[in-house]
């Protein structure tokens, strides 16, 4: 099967303060704010939604899923990175003068974040028409975007008949609700976390009921609570995977997709999907950055089988 991973691509620049930011803060001049931090350190790390699904996917055998977005000038190394890993990096598009799209973090001893977010070539995304794909995939994901691109590609995979699994997650504050209520309707299944699905069902105003009868599936994840999965009148409980020591959240709901779509296209029912998803979001959260953890089949089903008890038979393709 061939499968589509559109969405954002990002660098991640993670800065820390040894201080407070609180104790630099003088709400009696705060219409003169101006300060600057001296930070101790500064990490550049591979990020973006697109490519850590497809990362993840690569992980576990899937041969070459395609990753569909737009980036800068600045992309080459991490495109050859991508390359090595087993991603198929020929349709995401460079724009000439434009960075990669860029995530700014300042974090103080007290884990208060001053952050920012640089669009920049993924602003163009909406430029980039999946009508350039020179095959059909059997499968898009459509997951945080440019929000142009992401109504775009829904409209593209309805009119060419293509199933999407839908992930709208981060951009549901930024869409309006008749477009992400667009976006469900023609989903071949709905990806969200606990507090986006909240928020999908005030935005759209469809109801739970609703939702379940027009997607195939519908999946939350719930943090360390694990994940739940709807389909039809069954609900699926899957406890998250047992972690040895808890990192960096960041990308973990990236790696579970990822977990839960290869077990898709492999066949399995929907249980061992998400049982999937826990054990590839386990791996993520031990490490530092979105694309940092590794592991071979063969340690991926010893680690699923220990924490479920029930054997996993993956095979690359």
């Amino acid at each position: 099967m061939t499968i589509v991973c559109t969405g954002s691509i990002a660098y991640d620049y993670l800065m820390k303060f040894p201080g407070l930011f609180k104790e630099h803060i003088l709400p009696e001049n705060i219409e003169s704010l101006s300060l600057s931090f001296l930070v101790e350190s500064l990490v550049r790390l591979r990020g973006g939604i697109a490519p850590n699904i497809a990362y993840t996917l690569a992980l576990l055998g899937e041969k070459l899923p395609i990753v569909f977005a737009t980036v800068g000038e600045d992309f080459y190394d991490y495109g050859q990175w991508l390359a090595v890993k087993g991603v198929d990096i020929s349709y995401i598009k460079v724009i000439a003068g434009e960075f990669t799209a860029s995530f700014f973090a300042n974090t103080d001893l007290a884990n208060s974040q001053i952050a920012s977010f640089y669009p920049g070539a993924m602003a163009c995304a909406s430029e980039y028409s999946l009508t350039e794909l020179k095959i059909r995939p059997d499968l898009v994901v459509i997951s945080p975007n440019d929000p142009q691109a992401m109504i775009n590609y829904v409209e593209e995979c309805i009119d060419s008949d293509i199933p999407y699994f839908y992930d709208p997650s981060q951009q549901i504050v930024r869409m309006d609700g008749a477009d992400i209520r667009r976006g469900v309707e023609n989903a071949y299944s709905l990806f969200v976390n606990e507090y986006e699905y909240k928020l999908l069902l005030k935005h759209t105003g469809l109801s739970e009921d609703q939702i379940r009868s027009l997607v195939k599936f519908t999946v939350v994840t719930c943090g360390e609570k694990g994940s739940i999965i709807y389909m039809d009148n069954e609900i699926i409980e899957v406890p998250c995977a047992v972690v040895q020591s808890i990192v960096d959240p960041t990308g973990v709901g990236d790696a579970y997709r990822g977990g839960f779509i290869r077990g898709f296209l492999l066949g399995f029912d929907l249980a061992s999907c998400g049982r999937m998803g826990a054990v590839a979001a386990a791996y993520c959260l031990e490490e530092k950055g979105t694309q940092a953890h590794t592991y071979t089949i063969a340690e991926f089903t010893e680690r699923y089988q220990q924490n479920f008890g029930i054997a996993l038979n993956i095979k690359e393709q």
